[in-house]
């Protein structure tokens, strides 16, 4: 039987190896995660790669490869403007000739000795590694960008739909797909795609899809919320997956005890052990990237009756659980 809460290694082992890299999953499932997260978004040639946004400055060493410095632009994705270099100007091919970065080197400093080791990894490649571990791992696929990307003619729905398929995840009990736009999660269902499906919310704002759709009228992460709410989301989605914030501050025992009632999963994000992402009572020493009294978050959080928890150290989030 699996234990609950699941721990879903966040990006891999991302508190230990630069995430989304083979280093980084292969660890996780070292640690006994029980799942791996991955961030999806598209190449120029319809291929889907791992990266925590589509802008890849600070997690690959594009900078340094003077051939790329025109692809240098200036977008707005999901109402943001970001410089820098993107992966949807970019072929596979071009892309598999960067190295993976750390994202965070002045909190993980230990992690930059890994840096440019690894290039970059495709959906396929996870998948792959997956399917050679020796253990039954899932997978959570948050699918980023969905309304941008689609804009652009790089519908992800069809894209993720049809790399499952070629390689027989379709139907795979072992999937969880997530997004922040709950329109995309219906597409890739109406595909065909049988994994579970996860409406992931943050502590404030509004899902891009909705203000695509309705401008100043797009419902608000926390319109989905109430009791109506998160009915109304249990006719789309199996689950939802919570910015921890809103566990922590919001009364969150009655909000996993309402998602339950519905008929909802909920899982939290993110768990993190240095004091950079734990409040200021809990963090131990003076800076950033020292490990703080991260038993005391993630005990408290695991106590509401999650289901799952993403943690980007995956043996802590384990190790606390076990205790439970």
């Amino acid at each position: 039987m699996t234990p609950v809460p699941l721990v879903i290694a966040h990006r891999g082992a991302s508190g230990y190896r630069p995430e989304h890299t083979r280093a980084a999953y292969e660890l996780a499932f070292e640690q006994g995660a029980d799942a791996v997260e991955p961030d999806i978004v598209a190449t120029k040639d319809r291929i889907l790669v791992l990266r925590h946004e589509n802008e890849i400055s600070r997690t690959t060493d594009v900078a340094a490869h003077p051939q790329f410095a025109s692809r240098r632009a200036t977008k707005v994705i999901d109402g943001q403007e970001l410089t820098g270099w993107f992966t949807e100007d970019f072929t596979w091919a071009e892309l598999s000739t960067l190295r993976a970065m750390e994202r965070l080197p002045e909190i993980r400093t230990a992690n930059v000795r890994y840096a440019g080791e690894q290039g970059i990894l495709r959906l396929t490649d996870l998948l792959d590694l997956l399917d050679a571990t020796d253990r039954r791992v899932g997978m959570v696929a948050e699918i980023k960008h969905a309304t941008y990307f689609e804009s652009i003619g790089l519908p992800l729905d069809e894209l993720f739909a049809n790399e499952l398929s070629a390689v027989g995840w379709g139907s795979d009990s072992r999937l969880t797909i997530e997004c922040f736009e709950k329109t995309v999660l219906t597409k890739i269902r109406e595909r065909g795609v049988l994994g579970n499906l996860v409406f992931l919310m943050e502590a404030s704002g509004a899902p891009a899809d909705q203000v695509a759709a309705h401008g100043t009228d797009a419902l608000r992460y926390s319109d989905y919320l109430s009791r109506d709410g998160l009915q109304e989301l249990a006719t789309s989605v199996d689950g939802i997956s919570l910015d921890k914030h809103i566990l922590l501050e919001q009364g969150g025992a009655d909000v996993v005890s309402r998602a339950h009632g519905a008929g909802l999963s909920v899982f939290c994000w993110t768990l993190r052990a240095e004091n950079e992402f734990l409040p200021d009572g809990l963090r131990r020493g003076s800076v950033g990237g020292d490990l703080g009294d991260w038993q005391s978050e993630f005990q408290t959080l695991m106590r509401m009756g999650v289901d799952g928890v993403f943690a980007d150290q995956p043996d802590l989030a384990i190790e606390v659980r076990d205790r439970l």
